[in-house]
């Protein structure tokens, strides 16, 4: 026979309160849903002879406005 009890779990959980642009350094807090939501994050894992190294993993996470200042002009905008 399997005998049951409830027992309380206490669980520690993370989450998001920020996020702070790469590239500018400014710090959004979560709370600032527009400005949050915006961000582009980049993920990337190089492969062999790749420029940021042999199977190198990168992140990035940067703002709607340094990456449109990094990208003005050499983006399309497509529907």
């Amino acid at each position: 026979m399997i005998n049951k009890d409830n027992v309380e779990v206490v669980e520690t959980k993370y989450t998001v309160v920020s996020i702070t642009c790469d590239v500018c350094k400014k710090e959004y807090l979560e709370d600032d849903r527009l400005e949050t939501q915006e961000f582009t994050h980049i993920r990337h894992r190089g492969g062999y002879a790749s420029v940021f190294g042999d199977e190198e993993s990168i992140e990035c996470d940067i703002c709607q406005h340094c990456l449109n200042k990094l990208l003005k002009g050499k983006y399309r905008v497509v529907s």
